[in-house]
């Protein structure tokens, strides 16, 4: 039954003024601002944040020290007396020496430097990083870890993205699309650029196919931080127009996608990250301000150093500790410049190279997971640290070592993992992997596992298939949980 109006067909009702509007609509506004906050509380719970999304998660965040340009296994965390017994030797007389990057194979070279056992644990850390041993009863060390890649862009690509190939999404982006973020200020994935942007450029950061919101948001860790952070406007009354009006544009747009039947995931990504990206003006300031650290704190992290690359990475964990008590997801650190080297590849001057790059990270290491772990969150910090491969066990040149995929060392910490612990093993000359052999995907595996994901789960639909970062690969590194 048609309902008939008692108003004639010219009738229009007297407009509301302000305070009657507000008098009649007061509740309507808070429903609206729960139904906000109470969409957002579902969205977390829906992405695995209240509840563990596959199965209990161990950690909540991750902290990625990457040493760009492969660490020597042999002269860091593997030792081999035998480098010692066969000094300057020929390498083929004694193994198959497999075609390397420059192929400049010198005679077995041994490491310059010497080892010792730390902590309960006993695990032997070589004299280039005596803070990181002091930790070490809290490290896993994976002794045989293999790259499918000889060089650096491709090398890089797979250990960020578990693919060898350019524009595929990394690490970062699969645990925040996998997770979501629990600070709706701040990305859910950041990396602090401490000078190093590795070969390869910004696609080691990459969303790839997933949606824009889950790529990295690269910060240096100074008082800036952040380009552009600072708004331009004279007064933020202006700039909430400029954003008003920036929303009625893209709604009115994404509605024309809709209409169209077209996905309109590109627009709201954008959105997405423009209305995050004026959060972020009141944030990333009070985020980079360690002012309010104490000096015992900024000095154990090495801010007050006399070497600058040190307190160049001492800034960088210090806020990625600083960025997981705010609930960042996923924190990554690049390495700073230490003068003429070039990152952690040394296929010259091994000792100063080494000794430089050491020198700047293993304090703010260290005393990053003492930090983590005096204030309760290196239960659920997952700390991983790793290059793209290894080093040869012989010479390029006289003083030099080659890239080699075919093992290398890496460490976890934190949340899940078993510390005091060596897992795998390599050939007497750290050559090649004889025992446990791993490959990135079960890294990948691992720390998704950590996180309560299934990486076997975790897919996105993309070109007529299910895609995932550990691709058709991937297994547990069982032996480093605890």
């Amino acid at each position: 039954m048609t309902r008939r109006s008692h108003h004639c067909g010219r009738f229009r009702a007297p407009p509301l003024s302000r305070r009657a509007l507000l008098a009649q609509a007061g509740c309507g506004f808070g429903a609206v601002a729960a139904s906000a906050l109470l969409h957002r509380e579902a969205a977390r719970a829906a992405t695995g944040i209240v509840p563990a999304l596959h199965h209990p998660a161990r950690a909540t965040s991750v902290i990625f020290l990457y040493m760009d340009g492969g660490v020597s296994q042999v002269d860091s965390f593997d030792p081999k007396p035998r480098l010692e017994r066969d000094a300057g030797k020929d390498p083929k007389s004694l193994f198959k020496v497999d075609a390397t990057q420059f192929n400049n194979v010198g005679k077995v070279l041994p490491s310059p430097w010497k080892f010792k056992p730390y902590g309960r644990s006993g695990i032997p850390v070589s004299d280039l990083f005596p803070h990181i041993g002091g930790v070490v009863d809290e490290l896993a060390v994976i002794r045989s870890m293999t790259s499918e890649f000889p060089e650096h862009t491709n090398a890089n690509y797979f250990l960020h993205t578990g693919s060898g190939l350019q524009g595929r999404p990394s690490m970062g982006a699969w645990t925040t699309y996998g997770l979501g973020s629990e600070n709706d200020d701040l990305p859910g994935y950041v990396v602090l650029n401490g000078g190093l942007i590795p070969p390869g450029g910004l696609d080691n950061f990459t969303s790839g196919f997933l949606p824009a919101s889950y790529q990295g948001s690269v910060i240096k860790p100074t008082a800036v931080g952040l380009a552009n952070v600072k708004p331009q406007e004279k007064s933020s009354a202006l700039q909430e127009a400029k954003l008003a009006l920036a929303r009625r544009l893209d709604r009115s747009f994404a509605a024309r996608l809709a209409s169209a039947g077209e996905a309109p995931d590109p627009l709201e990504s954008a959105i997405a990250n423009q209305e995050l990206a004026w959060r972020m003006q009141a944030e990333v300031p009070a985020l980079l301000d360690l002012a309010g650290e104490t000096a015992a704190t900024k000095r154990a992290y090495g801010l007050e150093a006399e070497y600058e690359p040190t307190r160049i990475f001492a800034a960088e964990c210090l806020l990625a500790r600083r960025m997981v008590e705010r609930g960042v997801r996923f924190v990554e650190l690049t390495c700073p410049t230490t003068g003429g080297n070039d990152r952690w590849d040394q296929h010259g001057n091994l000792r100063k190279g080494h000794e430089q790059n050491a020198r700047a990270v293993d304090q703010p290491i260290a005393a990053l997971i003492r930090d983590l772990r005096d204030r309760g969150l290196l239960d659920t910090t997952l700390v991983v640290w790793s290059g793209e491969f290894g080093r040869t066990p012989f010479a390029q040149g006289s003083d030099g070592r080659d890239h080699n995929p075919q093992a290398f060392s890496l460490w976890l910490a934190g949340g899940g993992v078993k510390g005091g612990t060596i897992v795998g093993a390599t050939d007497d000359y750290g050559y090649r992997v004889v025992e446990k052999k791993f490959m990135i995907h079960d890294l990948h595996a691992t720390m998704l596992h950590l996180l309560g994901i299934d990486h076997l789960r975790l897919t996105y639909r993309f070109s007529g298939r299910d895609m995932r970062l550990t691709d058709v690969y991937g297994h547990v590194i069982e032996d480093a949980l605890a």
